[in-house]
């Protein structure tokens, strides 16, 4: 499906950032119900509410004449980004690039309860912090320092698999093959 030129996936989840879209919302056709309900404590996007009520009409010539208005405000809203469409995979894919940073919970990255515990990777880089213990560059572009005094009984290499876990109060753990795990803390 292409709606001005954005080609949809059949499963959308619609986060939006509606900056501009919060003050110029125009009123909702009189037919239409209350606007839906929104997921996880995630407002509906004025926009998006507009263009949900348009199912609520029970003429079909008023009701097309809707969607039709209606997803061409949409259509321009995505393509000032003013509104955001991102599907669930990309979520999960953003989510994981920031496993291990120290973010302020965020409505965009959904509130399905799905949270990232561990991640698997490979070994880019290794190199040595200040403290003597290892810095892991991994192919994803993440960078984690030791943080503990562990020592890690085969040195790890470029290519090596890893395996970084969320452990207590909010430190992580990472695994280099099968060898025991030491404390890091994500750096970048």
């Amino acid at each position: 499906m292409s709606i001005g030129g954005f080609k949809m996936r059949d499963r959308v989840l619609f986060l939006a950032a509606a900056f501009t879209m919060a003050g110029a919302a125009a009123p909702v056709h009189a037919a239409s119900s209350a606007p839906p309900a929104a997921t996880a404590g995630q407002a509906v996007p004025a926009q998006m509410q507009r263009l949900l009520a348009c199912r609520d009409i029970d003429q079909p010539t008023e009701r097309l004449a809707c969607f039709d208005r209606e997803i061409g405000t949409t259509a321009e809203a995505v393509q000032r980004q003013d509104l955001v469409v991102v599907d669930r995979d990309e979520v999960r894919r953003t989510k994981r690039t920031l496993f291990g940073l120290s973010l302020p919970k965020f409505p965009l990255l959904g509130g399905d309860g799905e949270e990232v515990s561990q991640i698997d990777g490979v070994i880019d880089g290794v190199g040595r912090n200040r403290d003597g213990g290892y810095v892991f560059l991994l192919q994803d572009g993440s960078r984690w320092s030791q943080t503990d005094s562990r020592p890690i009984a085969l040195e790890p290499e470029r290519g090596d698999k890893v395996v970084v876990k969320r452990a207590a109060l909010g430190s992580f753990m990472l695994s280099v093959g099968k060898q025991p795990g030491v404390r890091v803390q994500r750096v970048n």
